[in-house]
């Protein structure tokens, strides 16, 4: 083993332990993986950089930037929109349906995006009908990532496995080649989650008032000198008196005091952290010569200005105002924030009430005494609860990386002319890349350059809502498998692997290779896995004189079919939370699909040998 290869797996290793970890956001992971690789000299710094320009990472972007113009134009929406009318059916048959056309759509558009539609048309029929999100998301999810799986475009994971296999001179893969395989594995998996979905938790149709408690707001209130609580003990108060309000914290010269007892006598100056019901709110804010803080963890921010509003108004603009929900995406603005930092990005009238991270928000007391807010952040998955008046629900709309959760739809613009259209650039596009005439890379971008020049895309619009960290984590991912090619990594692993595997049958071979990368794919990203990977897989086939196609598809699928764990896929991310899900249901019945389908996998690959 020379110092190279050494080198190059400590950087694997360290790669492996910040992506488990997630010390830090994947494109940055990408960034350091890049300088690591070019300062030890593993790669030249154009091979360094040419993730950036490598034709599977353009490809991708391309293909991201096709469906933004999609779900814009309204296309996404419009293929999806019959699925309301099946609210009648029995979730047996139901739930086939969604996962059918999840993967049809999926197969030639995002997965990503197409899964973050059908969240929201799932989470409108669960308001509107009673219907359990649970039984469907997690069957949605999967059925979007192996409908993705059924063609070279549907995933980005396809085009880096084809990409680098090709420049490792392996056979460039048809857009169709492995797509019957493809349509096995959908087959099977429908059937198989059909059955399972009496394991699934119910998760009755979200209640905004039982899920949030919104009888009840967190504020800080200030005692002024001249209140009356001043002198009083708590016993005395309304405070105690009042069974809808409840001190939390008394602050007095900066010392905290949990659960004040009643005998505890109120002075000017105290810093009081209340819980009660809005008509609470309401009577605190007009009496007692108390003053609310406007820093509140969950109450609405009470301006100093609208103080002189009349009475009427107040209570006017109370009831014309909206709860809304955001589900966070990958790459959202809010991610890492807390309830205080995103009272400095909001705009005046919308008002960040709270962060839903688990099923309910169970025990506030103990949880706003014993832990801050302040460290309750934001992550991919969570749900961000806002207050505000229905006109702003076409801006909340418009931000970035974020799917807004709420029974009012914004008004939609698109055009007949721009759905049409947009849907015929996109069946141009796959006539192109499946015909041979183009590669996915060119006629991706041929795509996109016939919809900025119609003006039915915008391209201001794509630099928002591009995820622009895929892109990254592609392009700073790549220069690690030339590493790995440049050092003879891939070799000495492959040679230890043939060792292993000598006078094994090809089953034995495909499926160790195949489980290899599935269990990889569980705790990086399923790009980061097959970029890892196919260089091993080909070596492997090399060594043992055999063709490389089965290797490559094993990788392939592999990396895709992680579904024993939330994180094996994104969108996995985003349901886990959404749906009330435990990491065992993805253990148990995702455990179960990876393996059905390694094993089938292993016998149909094999027969290729």
């Amino acid at each position: 083993m020379t110092w190279e290869i050494i080198l190059m797996f400590c950087v694997l290793l360290v790669t492996v332990v910040l992506f488990v970890f997630e010390v830090f956001p994947v494109d940055k992971i990408a960034f350091l993986i890049i300088v690591s690789l070019t300062l030890l000299g593993l790669v030249k710094p154009e091979e360094a950089i040419s993730g950036f320009s490598n034709n599977a990472t353009i490809a991708v972007l391309a293909l991201m930037i096709l469906a933004i113009a999609l779900e814009e134009n309204g296309v996404i929406n419009w293929l999806a929109s019959g699925m309301g009318r099946i609210k009648g059916l029995p979730l047996y048959v139901m739930a086939p349906i969604f996962m059918f056309v999840t993967a049809g759509i999926s197969a030639f558009i995002s997965t990503t995006a197409v899964v973050i539609v059908f969240i929201k048309i799932v989470n409108q029929l669960s308001e509107k009908y009673n219907i359990s999100q649970s039984k469907l998301l997690l069957p949605i999810s999967f059925a979007g990532i192996l409908g993705g799986s059924c063609t070279l475009m549907g995933t980005s994971t396809n085009l880096i496995v084809n990409s680098v296999a090709t420049d490792l001179g392996a056979e460039k893969l048809g857009f169709f080649e492995f797509s019957l395989l493809g349509l096995v594995f959908l087959g099977i998996s429908i059937i198989y989650l059909t059955v399972t979905l009496r394991w699934l938790p119910w998760g009755k149709g979200k209640n905004l008032d039982e899920d949030y408690n919104l009888n009840n707001y967190v504020t800080n209130v200030h005692i002024n000198s001249d209140s009356q609580l001043v002198g009083k003990t708590v016993q005395e108060s309304f405070l105690f008196e009042n069974p809808d309000v409840s001190l939390l914290k008394l602050t007095r010269n900066n010392r905290i005091h949990n659960s004040p007892g009643k005998y505890v006598t109120f002075k000017a100056n105290d810093e009081l952290l209340l819980m009660c019901d809005l008509e609470n709110l309401t009577r605190i804010n007009e009496s007692e010569n108390l003053s609310l803080n406007q820093e509140n963890y969950f109450a609405p921010r009470q301006d100093s200005e609208n103080n002189k509003a009349s009475d009427t108004k107040e209570e006017s603009d109370l009831d014309t105002r909206i709860f809304v929900e955001f589900l966070m995406l990958p790459g959202a603005q809010f991610l890492g924030k807390t309830l205080g930092n995103l009272r400095s990005l909001m705009m005046q009238d919308i008002v960040p009430i709270a962060i839903k991270k688990r099923k309910t928000l169970t025990k506030l007391n103990d949880r706003l005494v014993r832990s801050s807010m302040n460290k309750l952040v934001l992550k991919v998955g969570d749900r961000l609860l806002l207050e505000t008046s229905k006109e702003n629900l076409e801006t909340l709309s418009k931000m970035e990386n974020v799917l807004l959760l709420q029974e009012y739809d914004k008004v939609s613009s698109n055009s007949r002319y721009k759905r049409y259209f947009s849907l015929s650039v996109l069946l141009l596009v796959i006539g192109l890349a499946a015909s041979g005439l183009l590669s996915i890379m060119v006629s991706a971008l041929t795509g996109v350059c016939i919809l900025l020049l119609t003006k039915n895309l915008d391209l201001t619009t794509v630099y928002k809502k591009v995820n622009w960290q895929i892109f990254f984590l592609l392009a700073g991912m790549i220069p690690l498998g030339i590493a790995m090619h440049n050092t003879g990594a891939d070799v000495f692993i492959s040679e230890k692997l043939l060792g292993f595997l000598f006078d094994q049958p090809g089953y034995v071979v495909i499926g160790t290779l195949f489980f290899t990368t599935m269990i990889l794919s569980a705790v990086i990203s399923n790009n980061a896995t097959a970029i890892i990977m196919t260089p091993i897989a080909i070596s492997v086939a090399q060594g043992m004189q055999l063709d490389f196609k089965p290797f490559i598809l094993a990788v392939m699928f592999a990396a895709n079919f992680s579904f024993f764990t939330p994180v094996g896929y994104q969108t996995n991310t985003l349901i886990y939370s959404l749906g009330n899900y435990k990491f065992s249901h993805f253990l148990g019945i995702g455990g179960l699909l990876s393996l059905i389908l390694a094993v089938v996998a292993t016998f149909l690959l094999t027969n290729m040998l």
